[in-house]
Parts: C-alpha cells; sequence; structure tokens
C-alpha cells in the first residue's frame, strides 16, 4: 500500500509517517522501485504507536518497545514489563491530574458563590 493509502487508512499525515520510520518506530518494506510499500498489519502497529505516544511514553521508551516488537515473540515479557511501567506512570499522571482538577472545581464552586451572593 502506498504512503497517501496507508497515511489515510491509519489516520496519521504522512510526515509523521516518515518521521516515524526515521526514528526507527516503524520499519517499511519497499517495492522493486523503491517506494514505500506498508501492509495491512502496519496499520494497527502505528495506531498502537499513536495511543502510546499519546499517553506520554518518551520517544526513547516508543523506540525500545518497537525494536523489540521487531525481534519478535521472545521478547513478549520485557514489552509487557515496558507497557506496566508506563501504566503505572499513567496512573500516576491521572492522579496528579484528578488533583488539578479538584483545584479548578473548588475555585469555580467559590466563584459561583461569590456571583450568587452579589445577586441577592
Amino acid at each position: 500500500m502506498i504512503i497517501s493509502k496507508f497515511s489515510e487508512a491509519a489516520g496519521i499525515s504522512a510526515s509523521a509517517l516518515r518521521y516515524y520510520e526515521k526514528k526507527g518506530l516503524l520499519r517499511v518494506n519497499r517495492d522493486p522501485a523503491g517506494r514505500r510499500d506498508y501492509s495491512e498489519d502496519d496499520i494497527e502497529w502505528v495506531k498502537f504507536l499513536q495511543r502510546l505516544k499519546d499517553t506520554g511514553m518518551l520517544l526513547r521508551d516508543i523506540r525500545h518497545y518497537s525494536d523489540l516488537r521487531y525481534q519478535g515473540d521472545s521478547t513478549v515479557e520485557e514489552r509487557m514489563a515496558l507497557l506496566v511501567r508506563h501504566r503505572e506512570s499513567v496512573l500516576e499522571e491521572q492522579k496528579k491530574w484528578e488533583g488539578y482538577l479538584r483545584n479548578l472545581d473548588e475555585k469555580i464552586h467559590i466563584y459561583e458563590k461569590k456571583i450568587e451572593e452579589r445577586k441577592t
């Protein structure tokens, strides 16, 4: 599949795909003319890379995970350990953001009370 069709199918820009390839996150086959030739399996892989990025995983950790993935099933335990560590990090971030949200809600509540008091 050529890059434009793959980009559309994966929901990611062609420039991002080239970046992923340059950083070693995505290994793409080439046709005899040297053009990128993406497979259907690459779509889910790219979507997973995006989810890792969206959750705040560091690029070096995504690269390490990608390297392990391309090594095959012998690395499943190490990949799982990476994901478990990242999950713990996401949970910590979630707790932090819940605190931020509570603080905002408290401040909004104070303003709501002040506005209501001015009306009476």
